[in-house]
């Protein structure tokens, strides 16, 4: 379904309400809220430019944290609003609340180019209940509607989904028109060989993704905690490794999938264990795993082997296109993160290859890696972009009007 773009509308001298994703990482320094990464700001910077090229009134929304529905200082966008006035090169206006009359008269007296942040929406319970009151009371501030917070696009909110049927258009920012174009045009038909990386904590995470990109895939190449739940399904000793010992059944069935449909279906062959997990704690590579020895006991299995990561590589160097969901294991301990900065190398060396990250905690591998500028795209979005690779239609979009 095609839905309109900014391109598509007309915003001079509109007052054009956007939801954008500014649920940024922040950190208390002196008794002051510091952003700690920025990304998600940076992310909309080109559809505000283009806004305020195109001389529209800017009213943006946002949510930040998990305040409950009710105001709490810790989770107020003023200090957002404060970056996004550095980034952005132009004063940004702060608005203490989020709807009502006196919001709608600060909106009156907004010029071509203004732009004008709203206090955090999830301060009010309505937002994640999308009442429609609240959701009117937000239409009322704006002629044009635009969401661009593709983050928070599998949610059915007032200010993500809600809104949109209150307003004459709705349209799709730029960053949204990009996360479509690779996580879903891109891989509607990926060039071949097509290579699937998935790791984290969970298959029950993944298995709607592996089911959709059963269809597509040639390979996938499994890391992560969620390899033991495999192991145990095929009888592999897994030591102390974390395991959904509920989910043995559903492994099974993955695994005779990947072979009815010939799809090479890659676990690893070898682990890094350790009897700690913390820094420093250091650890040791197993040999090949088998179903007499797998990891050993009283440790637990914290990162692809090196035998592992070899075949990996090579699968990678292959490949012509890569989507990667979930590290292969725990980067964030530099002990246990050899891995999953190699398979982010790999992916950087292979510059014939459409390289797709697919938000969540790989995103932050391959920046920590220092490799985020060789991969083709980066998803600013988790729980959205695995539901768009599921096949799942995110409310944020299909609220928008179509072409």
């Amino acid at each position: 379904m095609q839905k309109l773009t900014l391109h598509d509308v007309d915003v001079s001298n509109r007052r054009v309400l956007m939801r954008v994703d500014f649920n940024v990482p922040t950190e208390e320094k002196d008794g002051k809220i510091v952003i700690t990464d920025d990304t998600r700001i940076r992310e909309t910077l080109p559809t505000l430019r283009f806004l305020c090229e195109h001389d529209a009134k800017v009213i943006l929304m946002a949510h930040f944290g998990r305040p409950k529905g009710k105001p709490v200082a810790k989770y107020s966008l003023a200090p957002v609003a404060e970056r996004l006035a550095e980034l952005l090169e132009r004063p940004v206006e702060f608005s203490p609340e989020t709807a009502g009359e006196s919001v709608e008269h600060r909106v009156a007296h907004l010029q071509p180019r203004d732009v004008l942040l709203l206090e955090n929406v999830r301060f009010h319970a309505e937002e994640e209940k999308n009442d429609p009151a609240f959701s009117q009371a937000l239409a009322r501030l704006g002629d044009v509607y635009v969401n661009d917070a593709f983050g928070a696009a599998h949610r059915a909110h007032a200010s993500t989904a809600g809104v949109a049927g209150y307003i004459g258009e709705s349209a799709m920012g730029l960053l949204m028109e990009k996360e479509l174009k690779y996580l879903q045009e891109e891989l509607a038909d990926p060039p071949k060989p097509f290579v699937v990386i998935l790791g984290g904590s969970k298959v029950s995470d993944k298995i709607g993704v592996i089911k959709a990109l059963m269809q597509k895939a040639d390979t996938f190449l499994i890391g992560g905690a969620m390899a033991f739940t495999f192991f145990k399904a095929q009888g592999i000793p897994i030591g102390e490794s974390r395991v959904e010992a509920d989910k043995l059944d559903l492994a099974r069935e993955i695994l005779a999938l990947a072979k009815e449909k010939n799809v090479k279906f890659l676990l690893p062959v070898d682990s890094f264990e350790t009897q700690e997990i913390k820094p420093g704690a250091g650890g040791r590579n197993t040999p090949r795993l088998t179903r007499e020895k797998g990891i050993s006991d009283g440790w637990e299995g914290v990162d692809i082997g090196k035998e592992t990561t070899e075949i990996y590589k090579k699968e990678i160097a292959g490949a012509r296109t890569v989507l990667w969901n979930g590290p292969v294991g725990i980067f964030e301990i530099p002990d246990f993160a050899n891995g999953t900065f190699s398979l982010a190398k790999a992916l950087a060396e292979n510059r014939a290859a459409i390289t797709i990250i697919g938000g969540g905690d790989s995103v932050t591998a391959v920046k920590q890696a220092g490799l985020a500028e060789k991969m083709t795209f980066i998803s600013t979005g988790g729980g959205a972009s695995l539901e768009l690779l599921e096949g799942k239609e995110l409310p944020g979009v299909a609220a928008l009007s179509d072409k």
